[in-house]
């Protein structure tokens, strides 16, 4: 039985739906939260870790009574989406509880990076949110963390809640004073006005360039894409599923997948206070020591902390797996070594492998878009449409662009018309802007491909394309784990090099360096290696497009503040070259810098 339909079309497009319908799903995200805590009062909705290492539960049940009550407070500050409920801190029950209050009633939320208000410096980009959004209500977990960032954006009029009771400087409601409210009738007949089209959160993009856009999350994105995870794994709703996640809830993965994924099975989502650091992951690990997960879903750094982990404790390695279903990535290409090598460990521990899924979609769409399925599948393959997701691949230029319209998609972005204009095609289409390939021309069923951004590829003095996208994960598949991330560099220049951002811990283990980290990256045993691994790549090339000439490493990490990094971590390509011209010219200086690795010096 075939599983979607392919058109090819006049204009050399290419149309793609799948054949099964898109399931049934609620008008309103909490009524799942309802529907729970009416079936399976008991069952732990979060878990978190005390102050004194053990857990602490909040159960469905009282999940819904706090929401309601909750839910009460907002609707008296007569708060909207003109006047809605943002967000500055991270995962946490305060932070699910107002979140889920603002949903029940049709009052829309912004959380926001956290980064924005601990890491910036100048927060320039939290101001330019507070006044794009109009919060009526602003809320931070730890007073003290985040009164710098109150005192320096959020109007003095503006309502703060803050969680734990800390002095800010400024008037601030303590959050246990929300907890407070009752009137159900209120909250009863705003929860029923909340329609499929309401606005439910305001989910900020990474920004490449300028101030980030408020993509517009409407119920019906949020439900239908609860929906389409449900048709692509039916066994979600066969148990209840279990999840330990670090993922933040402010960006799409982490909390409309991951977080609207535990809530709309009735699941327990354990909270991680852990990241894929080598300080982070640590957390992480005592976490899966004593919890096994049924699903885990991360980013492709969160696999590549972990897999050093599992080899290395076996008793690590038989909880994970003991009741792993799917694993899943996404938000970047997941390295084939890694991959491989958590394929062998699920071998070694239980005697298979764990089915590994991956996709692609945007916080544009709600995110999931494109999903793989069952078949075996390798670094790069994005899939094929989920149920009630057109797609359409379009010729641009030399390439194909994915686009895509369904009732996941955003009706655009927030007191942005001209950029909601600017994102979509002529017959409604959201251009996601990511190339796609077949996997297999002559197997359209197959699926795709990614093909690179098309924002990020450049063309050569010769005229030939770069396609910075597989060239970037290649490279990175090539030097693991020495390098945590590259800027590829050549436009109107004669050859591809190199901007090269590297682990520091990973190269001080082989080098042997015990001091700087600058006497670290000019440690000759460092740079012998990665000028053989240069070369080595160098060798494989078939072309100039995808041959690396030189790399320069970059002692400085990128910077949130400079438009270099998003708020999820993932390199800017443009924005390091912009903010680094003065590396990218000793790429290409006449005279051979020394600092620079080519495969000669191998």
């Amino acid at each position: 039985m075939e599983t979607h339909r392919f058109v090819e079309r006049g204009d050399g497009s290419l149309l793609v739906t799948a054949t099964a319908a898109l399931p049934p799903y609620p008008d309103r995200l909490t009524a799942h939260l309802t529907r729970h805590a009416a079936e399976a009062p008991d069952r732990p909705f979060l878990v978190r870790r005390g102050p004194d290492g053990a857990f602490d539960a909040l159960t469905y049940g009282a999940a819904r009574q706090t929401v309601e009550r909750i839910a009460a407070a907002l609707l008296a500050r007569t708060l909207s989406a003109e006047r809605p409920v943002m967000i500055l801190s991270g995962n946490g029950f305060e932070h699910a509880l107002l979140s889920l209050a603002a949903l029940h009633v049709g009052i829309a939320v912004a959380p926001v990076s956290p980064a924005y208000s601990t890491v910036s410096q100048d927060h320039a980009r939290l101001r330019a949110i507070v006044d794009l959004l109009t919060p009526g209500l602003v809320f931070a977990a730890e007073g003290a963390v985040y009164a710098p960032a109150i005192a320096a954006a959020v109007p003095s009029g503006t309502e703060v809640v803050i969680a734990d009771g800390a002095a800010i400087g400024r008037p601030a409601t303590p959050f246990a004073a929300l907890m407070q409210w009752e009137d159900p009738e209120s909250v009863a007949a705003a929860h029923a006005a909340v329609e499929p089209g309401t606005v439910g959160k305001l989910l900020f993009t990474s920004g490449s360039t300028g101030v980030p856009k408020a993509v517009v999350n409407t119920h019906r994105m949020l439900g239908a894409n609860q929906a389409m995870l449900q048709a692509r794994f039916p066994g979600l709703t066969a148990a209840p599923p279990v999840m330990v996640d670090w993922l933040p809830w402010h960006h799409t993965f982490g909390g409309n997948h991951n977080f609207n994924l535990v809530l709309a099975n009735g699941g327990t989502l354990h909270i991680d206070e852990g990241r894929p650091t080598p300080g982070g992951i640590r957390e992480t690990v005592r976490a899966l020591r004593e919890v096994a997960p049924t699903l885990y879903l991360t980013v492709p750094k969160g696999f590549e902390a972990l897999v050093p982990h599992l080899r290395d404790d076996a008793d690590l390695r038989r909880n994970f797996f003991s009741r792993l279903q799917v694993t899943f990535f996404a938000a970047a290409g997941l390295p084939q070594p890694v991959w491989d090598a958590i394929d062998d460990l699920a071998r070694q521990t239980i005697g298979r492998t764990v089915p590994m899924v991956t996709g692609l979609g945007a916080t544009e769409t709600a995110p999931l878009a494109l999903v793989t399925d069952d078949r075996p599948a390798k670094a790069g393959q994005v899939g094929l449409p989920a149920p009630g997701v057109t797609l359409k691949v379009a010729p641009v230029g030399t390439k194909r662009e994915a686009r895509v319209r369904g009732p996941n998609v955003t009706p655009g972005y927030w007191r942005r018309p001209d950029l909601t204009a600017a994102a979509f095609d002529e017959e409604g289409f959201y251009r996601l802007g990511d190339a796609l390939v077949p996997v297999d021309p002559d197997d359209l069923h197959r699926g795709f491909t990614f093909d690179g951004r098309l924002n990020e590829d450049f063309k050569l003095t010769t005229g030939v394309w770069v396609s910075v996208g597989p060239l970037r994960a290649a490279f990175l598949d090539a030097f693991q784990p020495l390098v945590r991330d590259v800027a590829i560099a050549g436009e109107a220049r004669d050859e591809v090099a190199a901007l090269v951002f590297p682990d520091i811990a990973a190269c001080r283990a082989l080098s042997g360096e015990t001091g700087s980290d600058d006497a670290v990256l000019a440690h000759p045993v460092l740079r012998r290696d990665l000028a053989r691994r240069l070369a080595a790549f160098a060798g494989k090339a078939t072309g100039s497009s995808n041959r690396i000439a030189r790399l320069l490493l970059l002692a400085e990490p990128p910077a949130l503040d400079r438009d270099e990094v998003t708020d999820k971590g993932s390199i800017n390509q443009r924005g390091v070259l912009r903010n680094r011209a003065d590396a990218v010219a000793r790429l290409y200086a006449a005279s051979l810098d020394p600092a620079l690795i080519t495969p000669e010096t191998a």
